[in-house]
C-alpha cells in the first residue's frame, strides 16, 4: 500500500476563489442597501474581504485533512475537519474512472477525478483536483489494478506517464458545422428561467419592487392601450414578430447550451473501451469498458425523426453527470450508428428481425382513456357555455385518439437468440435493445384493466437501466418470461464482466424464439 497523499496544493487557490465568488453578491447588496449609513461600502469590502479569509482558511484546512490512499486492493479517501470518515471502494466495485475539467480548474492545469462506483449521486467517490498527469496516471492505475494488471505507481507526480491506452480509432464526432445543427433542434427556453432568477436580486440593488402585482398590472395595462390604438393589422404582424422572436431565443439558446456541452465531442474506440471526450468550458473524459455496457437506447425527437437524426446511449452501472446513461453519438445517422453498435457487440434490427406490436385491446384501451377526459369535459360546456363551444373539447378528444393510434405504431417488441428488442414513443420515439445474457430479472406487470383485458407489461431487468416491452398478450408474455428465465439460469454472472460480450447465446434455448415468432 502506497503512502498517503494529497490532493494538489492549489487546490486551496481554488477554494478561495469560490469564497470570493459567493461574497460578491452579498457585497453588492449591502453596498447598494440602507445598511451601513454612509460607511456602507467599507462595510461591503469588509463582508467580501472576511469571506474570502475564512473561506480560504476553511479550504486549507480541508486540504490538509483529506489524503487518499492507493492500495493493492481498494482506493481509500479520509477528510474531515471535526469529525473524521473514511472510505473505502475496492476497485472491483469501481465501474468507471472519469476525469472532468471545469473552466478555472483547467486554467490551472487540473482535473477532478470521479470513481463511479454504479451507486450514482453522493455516494460515487471524487478527488478534487489532481494535476493532469496525475489524474490520468491514477485512472490507468485503478483500471489496471480492477483488471488484475500490472500496476503503475503515481507517487511522483512528475513521472511520466506511458501511452495512452485510450488513444484508437474514432468511431464518431461531431464537426462543428453538425455542431450548430444539432443545437438548432434542441430547442430551449432556459434563458428566461435565467432571467426570472436574476429578478431575485434587482429588489436588492434598486427600488423596483418585482413582486407588486399592482406594478406589473399597470405597466401591462399601458403598454395593452398602446397596441390596441395600432389597429388590427399592426396588431396581428406584433403577434407574428413576437411568435418568430420567440422561436429565436428557443433555437439561439440551444445552440449556445449545445455547444457548451458538446464542443469537440469524439467517441473513440481502444483495447480499453470507448472514450468519450467533449465540453467547450467543462471539459470531461470518461472510458466505458465495451463488455460493461448492458443496453442501447436509441432516441430521437418528433422533429428529427423526420429528417434522419437519432441518439444513441449506454446503458452501464456508471452514469452521466446529468445522471443518464452515456451519451455516445448525441446526432448521428443510423448508418454512423451501427459502426458504434457492432464495436459494443450488439446488433441493430434488420429486414430478419420481427416485430410484433401491442395488442389491439390495448391499443383500444389508450384510445377510449385518453378522450374520455375531454368528452367528459364536452358536456358540461354544451350545458353552460355559449353554443359551438362544446366542440373544442370534442375536437381535443379526436385528437388525443389520433395521437395514441400513432402512437401504437410505435410501440412494438421482439426477441431473438441472442437480444430483446423494444420499441415506444410518439413525440420521443426510442428504441432499446439488450442481451438476454445482461437480463437479470423478469416480471409481468398487470393493472387492473390489463387483467380483464389480457394483456401485459414485461419489465426485464438490466443493470444501470430499465427495459420494457409493454402491451404484450398474456400468453405471449409469459411465454417470453419463461424464455428470459432459462437464459437467466444458464448464466454464470460471476463471470459475466471478464470478458467482451458474446454475440450469441451458448446456453440452450427454450424454443420460446420459434413459438413467439409464430403467433
Amino acid at each position: 500500500m502506497s503512502a498517503p497523499q494529497r490532493t494538489a496544493p492549489i487546490s486551496v487557490i481554488l477554494g478561495a476563489i469560490g469564497s470570493l465568488r459567493s461574497a460578491i453578491f452579498p457585497a453588492i447588496a449591502i453596498a447598494f442597501s440602507g445598511i451601513g449609513g454612509d460607511g456602507r461600502f467599507l462595510l461591503a469590502l469588509g463582508v467580501g474581504l472576511a469571506s474570502v479569509v475564512i473561506g480560504t482558511a476553511f479550504s486549507y484546512a480541508h486540504w490538509r485533512r483529506l489524503t487518499y490512499t492507493i492500495g493493492e486492493t481498494d482506493i481509500r479517501v479520509e477528510s474531515g475537519l471535526f469529525s473524521r470518515s473514511a472510505r473505502s471502494v475496492p476497485y472491483e466495485r469501481i465501474q468507471d474512472v472519469s476525469l472532468e475539467a471545469k473552466p478555472l480548474p483547467r486554467l490551472f492545469g487540473l482535473v477532478a477525478v470521479k470513481f463511479e462506483t454504479g451507486a450514482g449521486g453522493a455516494d460515487d467517490l471524487a478527488l478534487q483536483y489532481l494535476t493532469d498527469a496525475q489524474g490520468e496516471a491514477l485512472r490507468q492505475l485503478v483500471r489496471e489494478r480492477r483488471d488484475d494488471e500490472a500496476a503503475v505507481s503515481i507517487a511522483d507526480p512528475e513521472a511520466p506517464v506511458r501511452s495512452d491506452p485510450e488513444a484508437g480509432e474514432v468511431l464518431y464526432a461531431l464537426t462543428p458545422g453538425r455542431l450548430i445543427t444539432f443545437g438548432l433542434f434542441e430547442f430551449s427556453l432556459a434563458v428566461f428561467a435565467v432571467l426570472g432568477g436574476a429578478l431575485q436580486y434587482v429588489e436588492s440593488v434598486s427600488d423596483i419592487d418585482v413582486w407588486n402585482v399592482d406594478l406589473w398590472r399597470s405597466w401591462l395595462s399601458e403598454q395593452g392601450s398602446t397596441v390596441a390604438s395600432l389597429g388590427p393589422f399592426v396588431q396581428a404582424a406584433a403577434a407574428i414578430a413576437g411568435l418568430l422572436g420567440l422561436v429565436v431565443i428557443g433555437m439561439a439558446t440551444g445552440v449556445v447550451r449545445t455547444v457548451l456541452r458538446d464542443w469537440g465531442f469524439t467517441l473513440t474506440r481502444s483495447a480499453r473501451g470507448f472514450r468519450r471526450q467533449r465540453g467547450l468550458l467543462t471539459r470531461t473524459d470518461v472510458v466505458m469498458p465495451a463488455h460493461r455496457v448492458q443496453g442501447l437506447v436509441i432516441s430521437t425527437g418528433l422533429v428529427r425523426y423526420r429528417f434522419g437524426w437519432h441518439g444513441l446511449s449506454f446503458v452501464s452501472l456508471a452514469q452521466d453527470a446529468e445522471g443518464e446513461s452515456h451519451i455516445v453519438a448525441p446526432f448521428a445517422t443510423m448508418e454512423e450508428i451501427a459502426p458504434i453498435v457492432s464495436a459494443a457487440g450488439f446488433r441493430l434490427p434488420d429486414d430478419s428481425t420481427q416485430w410484433h406490436r401491442a395488442s389491439t385491446r390495448q391499443r383500444t384501451d389508450t384510445v377510449v382513456i385518453g378522450s374520455a377526459l375531454f368528452v367528459l369535459a364536452a358536456i358540461p360546456v354544451a350545458i353552460f357555455a355559449p353554443f359551438g363551444l362544446f366542440l373544442v373539447p370534442l375536437g381535443a378528444a379526436v385528437l388525443a385518439a389520433g395521437a395514441n393510434l400513432y402512437a401504437w405504431e410505435f410501440r412494438r417488441h421482439a426477441i431473438d437468440a441472442s437480444q430483446v428488442y423494444a420499441s415506444h414513443g410518439f413525440f420521443s420515439p426510442t428504441r432499446q435493445i439488450a442481451t438476454r445474457l445482461k437480463l437479470h430479472s423478469v416480471e409481468i406487470a398487470q393493472g387492473p384493466l390489463a387483467r380483464l383485458r389480457g394483456y401485459a407489461t414485461v419489465h426485464l431487468g438490466l443493470a444501470g437501466g430499465t427495459f420494457a416491452m409493454q402491451g404484450v398478450p398474456l400468453a405471449e408474455a409469459r411465454a417470453l418470461r419463461a424464455s428470459v428465465l432459462e437464459t437467466i439460469a444458464a448464466t454464470d454472472f460471476s463471470r459475466l464482466d471478464q470478458a467482451p460480450q458474446p454475440q450469441a447465446l451458448s446456453a440452450p434455448q427454450s424454443g420460446f424464439s420459434e413459438n413467439f415468432l409464430a403467433t
